[in-house]
Formats: C-alpha cells, structure tokens, sequence
C-alpha cells in the first residue's frame, strides 16, 4: 500500500476513534485516548527505529526486522535492496574471480600500478619473472623491486606508445618487454613479454648477415681487383693472365660453395619440401663421397674406408651433404701426408658414420660451439683451406631431421673424430632390403 495511503488511513482511524470516545464519555476522554494512542504510536515507532540501527549496525538479510503499516513498505523495499546487493556482489565477485583466473592464464606477466606507480596486484607470470611476493611486495614502488635504469626512466619519461627492453634481475639471462598502460584514474597496466627467444633469434639474423656480408665481401675484392688489374694491363704476358684467371676462378668457386650451403641450409631449415625417405645405400654413396675427398686432396692425404653398416632408411640428398661435408673437413684441416679413416658401421645395433683425421685438432672450449653458422676455431686456415663455415651447421641440421646425434672428439694437435649416430629404428634390415634380395 502507498505510504501516504496508509498514514491517511492511519489518521482517520485515529479520528474517528476519538470522535466515538467525545461522543460517548465527552471530550476530555477523548483527549486522553488521543494522546494514548499518540504515545503507543510514538514507542512503536521508536522500537521499529532502534531496531533498524542494530540491524544497519551487522546487517543480516535473514534477521531483518518485520512490521505492518508504513513500517513494513519501509523494511520490505530495504529487505529487495539488500538481497539485490548481495546479488549484485556475487556477481561481482564471480566476475573479479574470473578476471583474476583469466589474468592467471596470462601467457604474459600483469602487473596493476597505482597513481604513485606502487603495485597493487600482479598475475603469476610476472610473480615468476620478477621474483615478488604477494605477502611482501604489495604496495611496493615497482622500481624498487625491478631496479634496471632503462624502466626507471620508462616509468618517468611518461611515454608509453612503445616497450622498452630490459634484462632480467635475477640473474638468468631472460630479457623481458616492458610497456605500461593508462589504466583508470593515475593507475596504469604494466605487461611484461619474456622476449628471449626473439631477441637471440634476432641477434643470430644480424651476425648471419653481418657473416654472409663479410665472407662474400673478400672473394669479391679480390675478384674486382684482378679484373680491374687485367683490364688496365697493357704487358700482355700470358703467365701473369693465366694466374691471375686461376685466382679468380677460385674466388669464383668459394663463392658458389658459399651460395650453395645457403642454399642447403635454407631448404633444410625449411623442412626440405619434395624430398622423401628412401632406403639409402649408405656405402655405395661413401665411397663416392671418398673420391670426391680424393680429388680435393689431391693425393696429399691417405683416405681408408671400412664398411661394416648397411643402408639406412633417411633422405639421400640431405645425407650426402651430412657425410661430404665430414669427409671434406678432415682433407681440409689434416696435413699432407696424414691419414683419414671414414667408417660406417654397427655399434650396438646403432648405424654410425664417423670421420677421424690428424690434424690440428680443436680446443674443448670450442666444440660447443663448431655447429654455429660461421663460427671458426682458426680463421685464417679457414680461408686457405676454402671452408664456408656452414659445413657443421648443415650437418647438425640434417642429422636433427634424421633423429641422430653428432658427437665430436678432439683434441688439439691430437687430431679429430666426428661421428653421426643414427637411431636403430633407422637401420634397414638385410631380409627387408630390395636392393640386397635382388641382388642375392
């Protein structure tokens, strides 16, 4: 009923009480039962009021207190507010559940700063990056806990359009993308990317092409400057012409290599599209892979090959650059008159293809890095010998997609082995092999 309904209503029947006691007893009766009904009126009201304040004091939906009249519109509407707040707070409290999981999932750190720039929360992710403690780091100036100059000034200069880099403090080599926000009123969203694996990759892109630049650059100075030589000699003998064309036909060759283990490396990073296993006749390919040591070697070295394997189930092409480029190694760095073993065989029903020479041999603190593009132990017997520097990082490519593992022992002027060891599953069986059945 509407409030002022039942104040009206409330009234009249107060007035018509009393007008029956004027009526029957005379007025001052009358006035006495008026302010009875007053006073009962007024404690009424008083005790609904009191207890309102104990129940505003620890409000309970299920205690609220309950009356007739004006006093039961009045509690009524407060009781489906309050129930409407609860709702509305479970609500809220789902929803901040489910922000607080979704920013959890974060691959990314989160990190929620106030106007001052002291943390207010941040997500697992950038718990785990930055070493904090929800316990201790709550309400800490983030650049008292992340202390690298180059987010200090970041967080001072204002300008957030991009991320600033900026490297772990926790001593582990991570390198992190920082960039912040405006998040509300002063506050700001501060996300960290862990931006490691990019940052090496793009530093391996910039000495790739720094290396690429610079082996292509000294073949084709000495190229130019023989041309420009030939082209302003007037002496025309022909013996200083015919070295001279000798020269640039071996830069010329050194940069085709170079060309064509770009070109390998490419196609083997790229997955080698168009190429599928077949069964490799391992020692028919090694034994013309000797030869072709031979003819670089030029009768300087001894090559003795021992065939114990059969063949083996992988890519032929990928295969015989693994195994020439072993092979070519060893008659490049092994010195006259040395003696190279290339063997293929089983050891412990493993196929393995090794190469040992005795030459110069490698120091340890260099064998983890031999894979490397261009990486050279000796550079300047890299350039007499004519390597590329790609020949142990095609090797390692290829024997990645064949599940096999390199393994190199060395050591200095003791010579060097290099051995491919293939997986058993690999090995073609001699009663499976079409090539053998035909031939028994």
């Amino acid at each position: 009923m509407n409030f002022w309904l039942q104040l009206v209503f409330g009234l009249l029947a107060g007035t018509v009480f009393c007008s029956l006691i004027w009526a029957l007893f005379g007025p001052t009766w009358a006035l006495a039962a008026a302010c009875v009904w007053l006073l009962i009126a007024l404690i009424s009201h008083w005790w609904l009021l009191h207890r309102l304040r104990l129940w505003l004091m620890t409000p309970d939906i299920e205690k609220i207190p309950d009356a007739g009249g004006a006093w039961g519109s009045v509690l009524a509407n407060l009781y489906r507010a309050q129930r409407e707040q609860e709702r509305n707070q479970q609500r809220l409290t789902a929803g901040l559940e489910r922000f607080r999981q979704a920013a959890g999932a974060l691959p990314d750190g989160a990190m929620l700063l106030d106007g001052d720039d002291r943390i207010e929360w941040f997500n697992p992710v950038a718990s785990s990056q930055f070493g904090l403690d929800p316990e201790r780091d709550i309400g800490t100036l983030v650049t008292h806990l992340i202390r690298q100059p180059e987010l200090g000034q970041y967080v001072h200069e204002e300008e957030y359009h991009e991320a600033v880099l900026i490297n772990s403090s926790q001593g582990d080599g991570r390198i992190y993308s920082i960039q912040l926000v405006p998040f509300a009123v002063g506050g700001h969203l501060l996300l960290s990317r862990d931006v490691t694996s990019s940052e090496r990759m793009e530093t391996v892109r910039r000495d790739f092409v720094a290396n690429v630049s610079h082996e292509m650059r000294t073949p084709l100075t000495v190229i130019l400057g023989l041309l420009e030589h030939l082209v302003d000699d007037d002496t025309g003998e022909d013996e200083i012409r015919h070295r001279f064309l000798g020269m640039l036909r071996q830069q010329a060759q050194r940069m085709n290599r170079l060309v064509e283990d770009l070109l390998t490396l490419s196609r083997l990073e790229a997955g080698s599209p168009g190429l599928r296993e077949e069964v490799v006749d391992v020692p028919a390919m090694v034994a013309e892979l000797v030869k072709d040591g031979e003819a670089i070697s030029k009768g300087r070295h001894h090559i003795r090959t021992e065939f114990g394997g059969g063949d083996l189930r992988g890519i032929a092409l990928d295969l015989r650059s693994a195994f020439g480029n072993l092979i070519n190694n060893a008659v490049r760095y092994s010195p006259n008159g040395g003696e190279i073993i290339v063997r293929w065989a089983l050891e412990g029903g493993l196929p393995v293809f090794s190469v040992a020479d005795c030459g110069i041999g490698i120091a340890p603190e260099h064998i983890p890095r031999l894979t490397e593009r261009f990486y050279r132990v000796d550079k300047g017997r890299s350039d007499q010998t004519g390597g590329t520097g790609l020949g142990l990082a095609i090797v390692k490519h290829v024997l990645l997609k064949h599940q096999a593992a390199l393994q190199i022992r060395s050591e200095s002027g003791q010579g060097s082995m290099f051995r491919a060891v293939f997986p058993a599953a690999r090995r073609v069986a001699e009663d499976a092999n079409p090539r053998s059945s035909r031939a028994a």
